[in-house]
Parts: structure tokens; sequence; C-alpha cells
């Protein structure tokens, strides 16, 4: 079996998509994943899976969401060694850093990484934002609620990406670690 990152999209953010964590991982379950397991209250998830590509587990899950909770959601899905590959491949120096101040931005293809070019007119220094191979990196030094960037990142030129803090990153990346022991 191998182990999957899910990614959702604006999950329990403010008032709106409101999912249960519970009823996410029994959600998973149902669509026949194995070592289901959440992390934080904001739609990430790991799991394990006999077989097919990242993208058709997202197209699975979104599917699932829409049908059991009538949200529409952006639904990514990364293996373990994409993850691994996307944490990595960042170019930004993260010693010492805040790590909620840094940014992973996640795709399911690289063509919706592409269309985050404009980010880059937004970046004021000392920000820096990156684009990598599987993933972008947006380090909002002066933090998140202060970046140009980032609020258009979360918003409207974002919305076929999601993106975790680089903390949240690490952690999703310890859970895949004991989902694949």
């Amino acid at each position: 079996m191998q182990t999957f990152v899910a990614l959702l999209r604006g999950i329990n953010v403010g008032r709106a998509n409101r999912i249960a964590m519970a009823d996410l991982r029994a959600l998973l379950i149902e669509l026949g994943y194995g070592g289901v397991a959440t992390l934080l209250n904001s739609g990430n998830a790991v799991f394990r899976a006999t077989k097919g590509p990242p993208h058709k587990h997202a197209k699975a899950i979104k599917e699932a969401i829409a049908s059991n909770f009538n949200l529409s959601v952006p639904v990514v899905v990364a293996s373990a060694q994409e993850l691994m590959a996307i944490i990595k491949g960042n170019p930004l120096d993260v010693q010492g850093a805040d790590h909620s101040q840094l940014l992973v931005v996640f795709s399911q293809n690289t063509d919706a990484l592409q269309s985050l070019s404009p980010i880059q007119q937004l970046v004021a220094a000392p920000e820096q934002f990156v684009m990598g191979e599987n993933a972008a990196y947006l380090h909002c030094a002066n933090g998140i609620l202060e970046s140009k960037a980032a609020k258009a990142l979360l918003s409207k030129v974002g919305t076929a990406v999601t993106t975790r803090n680089w903390a949240t990153v690490l952690k999703l990346q310890a859970l895949a670690n004991e989902a694949s022991l």
C-alpha cells in the first residue's frame, strides 16, 4: 500500500465549508482508504491506498465531499514521496525562521502553479516567492497578514491551489511517515 496526503482548500476557515474531521475520516474510510488520520481541523488527511495515482484520489475525494456534504472544494492529493520531494525542493532558507510565515503552495497540476506568476509582482522585500518544480513557496517575513502576496494567494488568485504553512507541512510529513511504517 502507498501513503498519500490529502489537502482540502478552505475547509473550516471561518464559518464556511464546515466538515468535522471525524466525518472526513469516515468518508475516506467509506471510499476504501486505510490508515486514515487527520491533522488539525483544516482539511489535512493522510491515508493509504493500494493503487491509483494521486489525481484520481483527489477526484474521488472531491466528488464524495460534494455528494456527502454538498460542498465544492478543491482537493490536492500527493503521495508521501511527492510530499518529501516538495519539502526537499524548498529553495528558501528556513533555518531559524518562523515556520508559520512560510507558505507552501500545493497543486494537483503544474498548470495551476504556473497561474500563480502574478504573485511575484506583489512580493515586497524581505518577502520571497519561488516557484519550484512541484510546489511554490512564499516566505512572508513580516507575517502573512501583512503580505499583499499572501492575501492574493489565499484569495482569488489561488483558487486552484491550496496552501499550508511550513509547520503543518512538516507535521504532515511526520504523520505520513508514521502511516508508512
